[in-house]
């Protein structure tokens, strides 16, 4: 099949407001406005301004109205607790509109903020689908994070209630949420009204009166008596949801989602990027904590009238490397989409793929990577296993879905290793230098998107208007800054090279590295320090901390390296993956002051590199050398 991307992105090109027009017909709206898109709303305009919707009644209602009662909408399966369960659209909707009841009555409305604390269940997508039912802006955390972090999104966000889990189960250990919960509303300046606790079989968790509730126990109360509750209309512009992400600072930023242009993209996506047919099962093996939980594991099926899956396992040990095999075939999954360390693990324990062999996997055809960079190995490694098409895209949680992709809707496009492809329509991708002049084919730059950003980007920072322009939008004036650097070759695709910043990516995992050298200053032994991110084959990233004692300690440096390892896990969470804690006489730095984290990184991975010529001592640069080798780091 001829691929119809240019003649869909041309037409994008020519009539982006018909193009997107035509894309929200896939929406059911509760009204509409005269204005696709208004240039004077906002940080750089508005979609569908004047437009009113609900996006839960968009995922669930209308499938069941128009006959997909019975058909498969969720379904969960847990290798770590042996259970499997699915719900059918009428089901969803039945448990969705029975947690609605229970915010309902704990006195949450239309604009009030709810965090949602939970593992890998099916109780977490039923609280997002529920907020956005009722209007209420949810703000999804990742289980892994610990107190402090927690605490930092609630002062944040304010909201009015966590909505949790009593427990998250990883292979051979239950962690107890409610501690964490109890030691980050301490921590935190604002105090939530209501902490909803779903209970969980292998661990309860002991409810403070007056303040916590059992929220099993009110949803199963509720669907008994048959309560239903309305959808609740909401203006596209209204925020969805809140998702935060690594700040270089340290201090988080809150990613605002908006209803309307949110579902538009989404649906569009389903069908003329992923080629998934509503009806079919499609799986995103991520975590609702990150955006492609949000996109892809909650709202983008359910929209397009597919079937989800919510999976609390890990691509190996669970119990073993054949795991996604394994759900793949049972549950008839026709497109798998999971970030390149996935592939990697499963690699390394698999190397020939000999687990694949054991499953019927005849009705899958495609595996879409995302997250990080997909390395050619991983890549090719994939494609002749699976002999499906391997497709890398690129996106960012401020987008919330592809920027640069293979369109497999419109026919897929030739691979080459090592790029994502071609921009999506919405997204007219430049590379500009330092200064803002856009740079000629193959040459390295920073990627940025000519404004205004498609439906589903981000309108702005919660309660940031001022960082949100100064970190996205002042460096190259009418553009979007990615922060990421690359390149795009003669037919138009892109390469993404490097961040241009200090966010690291951890298996997936977006982490600021500023944040940990937050953490790493505080003990104290040190005096000063400095986190990179060096390349690992297994994770894509993995934080080092570099750290300068101060004078006249006289512990030893092993003790005071394995204290500063516990310290990023308390305080970040084990999501860090922090386990490299360096001690150095000092860190190279130019004359101002600032630390070469870059050239410390390219050292940390072998790259040839020039000697800064603002450097202080190049001296300085032979002792990183040196104690990364004592370390076992091959530079």
């Amino acid at each position: 099949m001829s691929s119809r991307y240019s003649e869909v992105y041309q037409g994008w090109k020519e009539d982006p407001l018909g193009f997107w027009k035509s894309a929200a017909s896939e929406i059911d709206w509760i009204s509409t406005g005269d204005k696709v898109f208004d240039p004077d709303q906002g940080q750089y305009g508005r979609w569908f301004p004047d437009w009113e919707c609900n996006t839960c009644y968009n995922c669930l209602d209308r499938h069941v109205e128009r006959g997909r009662t019975g058909q498969p909408a969720l379904i969960y399966d847990s290798p770590i607790t042996g259970q499997t369960k699915t719900y059918s659209f009428f089901e969803l909707l039945e448990e969705v509109e029975a947690m609605a009841c229970v915010l309902a009555d704990s006195g949450l409305q239309k604009g009030d903020r709810a965090i949602i604390y939970m593992p890998m269940i099916p109780e977490a997508v039923m609280a997002m689908l529920a907020c956005a039912r009722l209007g209420i802006i949810h703000s999804v955390v990742f289980g892994g994070f610990a107190a402090n972090e927690l605490a930092t999104r609630i002062d944040d966000a304010a909201p009015k209630a966590i909505i949790a889990a009593s427990c998250g189960i990883e292979p051979g250990r239950v962690v107890a949420y409610k501690p964490l919960i109890d030691g980050a509303i301490d921590l935190a300046s604002h105090k939530p009204d209501t902490c909803l606790v779903f209970q969980r079989e292998q661990l309860s968790a002991d409810l403070k009166p007056g303040r916590d509730l059992d929220l099993g126990a009110l949803k199963d109360a509720a669907i008994a008596a048959g309560r239903r509750i309305a959808p609740v209309p909401v203006k596209a512009t209204d925020p969805l949801y809140i998702l935060y992400t690594s700040g270089t600072t340290g201090q988080p930023k809150g990613v605002v989602r908006d209803n309307g242009g949110h579902m538009v993209a989404l649906k569009w996506s389903m069908s003329n990027l992923y080629d998934i047919q509503p009806g079919e099962v499609f799986w995103a093996a991520s975590d609702v904590g990150w955006v492609v939980g949000h996109s892809y594991i909650c709202y983008a099926p359910l929209l397009h009238g597919c079937t989800t899956l919510v999976f609390e396992g890990k691509p190996i040990g669970t119990p073993d490397a054949g795991v996604f095999w394994r759900v793949i075939s049972e549950h008839n999954v026709v497109s798998l989409f999971t970030a390149p360390t996935a592939f990697r693990a499963i690699r390394k324990e698999d190397p020939n793929g000999e687990l694949i062999q054991k499953y019927d996997l005849s009705q899958y055809r495609s595996l879409f990577l995302a997250g990080e960079r997909a390395d050619p190995e991983t890549v090719n490694w994939a494609i002749d296993k699976l002999q499906v098409p391997v497709i890398d895209h690129w996106w960012q949680t401020e987008t919330g879905w592809c920027m640069v992709g293979n369109p497999l809707g419109l026919g897929q496009l030739p691979v080459k290793p090592g790029s994502p492809t071609v921009p999506m329509p919405g997204y007219d991708v430049r590379v500009l230098d330092d200064a803002g002049h856009p740079l000629g084919p193959n040459t390295l730059g920073n990627i940025v998107v000519k404004l205004p950003l498609p439906p589903g980007s981000l309108p702005t920072l919660w309660n940031a208007d001022k960082r949100f322009f100064d970190s996205y939008l002042a460096e190259f004036p009418g553009y979007y800054k990615t922060a990421d650097a690359g390149t795009i070759d003669d037919d138009g695709y892109l390469s993404i090279m490097a961040r241009t910043d200090d966010i690291i990516n951890v298996a997936g995992h977006r982490l600021s590295t500023g944040g940990m050298e937050e953490v790493l200053a505080t003990h104290p032994d040190v005096a000063e320090c400095a986190v990179i991110g060096i390349a690992d084959k297994l994770k894509g990233q993995l934080p080092c901390g570099f750290v300068v004692l101060k004078s006249g300690v006289e512990r030893s440096q092993d003790e005071i390296e394995a204290e500063l390892i516990r310290l990023v896990r308390e305080k970040i969470g084990p999501v860090a993956a922090f386990k490299i804690a360096i001690t150095v006489e000092r860190l190279p730095k130019t004359r101002s002051g600032k630390i070469l984290r870059g050239t410390m990184r390219q050292i940390a991975d072998g790259e040839s590199y020039k000697m800064p010529a603002t450097i202080d001592d190049p001296a300085i640069l032979d002792e990183i050398s040196d104690a990364l080798k004592l370390h076992g780091i091959s530079v």
